[in-house]
């Protein structure tokens, strides 16, 4: 004996399920190519070769979690720009986190005592 009705069953609860899916795997994507919570937009000097400017771009293109810091800029006091990116880390506070490290160790490591603080700049 064959049943009658499963055939269709299975088709309406397929039908329901599939765009279920579809929604929570496009929700949980990549976010690469994403430019996340900008804070305030970052000073990039227009040159492809410069550290901060790949930098900056090698966070937009990550696809986890990532973060942006750079010393604002201001023409007054500003000599110099000083940035750190932390790419892919595992929450979006640590990679907060890492990135302003990173900024403070190249501070300090080129010894800049003008120019601002570092700050987030963007976030994902």
């Amino acid at each position: 004996m064959k049943p009658k009705y499963s055939r269709n069953v299975s088709t309406l609860i397929l039908s329901v399920l599939l765009p279920t899916a579809a929604h929570g795997a496009s929700v949980a994507g990549s976010l690469a190519g994403s430019g996340g919570d900008k804070r305030f937009p970052p000073t990039l000097n227009g040159d492809p070769e410069s550290p901060c400017t790949r930098a900056y771009q090698a966070y937009v293109a990550a696809t986890g979690h990532s973060a942006y810091a750079t010393t604002p800029y201001s023409r007054v006091v500003s000599l110099h720009i000083l940035c750190g990116a932390r790419l892919n880390a595992p929450s979006q506070e640590m990679a907060e986190e890492l990135a302003m490290k990173s900024c403070l160790a190249t501070r300090d490591h080129y010894k800049v005592t003008n120019g601002g603080a570092c700050e987030i700049a963007a976030s994902k």
